[in-house]
């Protein structure tokens, strides 16, 4: 007979609104905000000082490192990893008085990480088990197993979903078996180079 799910743990200091839904086993550490009508799935762990919107959809497993804000329109599929203080955006035109402004969508796929201090630039896809290197700058889509790096980001390589490099090249490397695990990375439909 399987044990009850773990409840989730919420941190004193943090705030949780009615209406948010937090899954089991899930930690919401100091100082951490996640607004009515977001949804954090089961197994997650936000970090101090984060803040989810309302709107907001984070799936089972992911990690959100300290500081993050993760606004409106931003969706993180499971076993995302968000390093400490990267930012989401979710307006193409900013400006502090525009009644008309539009929500633009961003899509963090399956496994992927995304570094410290990364900017995702609203209206793009962060493929599945791809890897932004810490303060890169994502302008464009990023493919499945991509790793990015630079202001703007640019393709430096390819990497494993244990996370390891397995090729430098422009294509993504096919057959070749990971160094670390073993696993042979399976290339996305061919994408030009950023």
């Amino acid at each position: 007979m399987a044990s009850p799910p773990e409840p989730p743990y919420v941190h004193p200091t943090a705030i949780v609104e009615p209406g948010a839904s937090i899954g089991p086993g899930t930690k919401v550490w100091h100082h951490a905000h996640v607004r009515a009508g977001a949804r954090v799935g089961a197994g997650c762990t936000l970090g101090k000082n984060v803040f989810v919107d309302a709107g907001v959809t984070i799936g089972d497993r992911c990690k959100v490192q300290n500081n993050v804000s993760v606004y409106a329109g931003v969706t993180l599929e499971d076993e995302v990893f968000v390093g400490p203080a990267a930012t989401f955006t979710n307006d193409r035109y900013p400006r502090a008085a525009n009644p008309d402004w539009q929500l633009v969508e961003t899509f963090v796929r399956h496994g992927a990480s995304i570094g410290a201090n990364a900017t995702i630039v609203c209206g793009v896809e962060v493929g599945c088990w791809s890897a932004v290197a810490a303060g890169a700058v994502v302008t464009r889509p990023v493919a499945p197993h991509e790793l990015v790096a630079g202001v703007p980001a640019r393709r430096i390589g390819w990497v494993c979903r244990c996370g390891t490099v397995v090729g430098h090249d422009v294509a993504a490397p096919a057959d070749v078996p990971c160094p670390r695990c073993g696993e042979v990375l399976v290339p996305a439909p061919p994408t030009p180079p950023h």
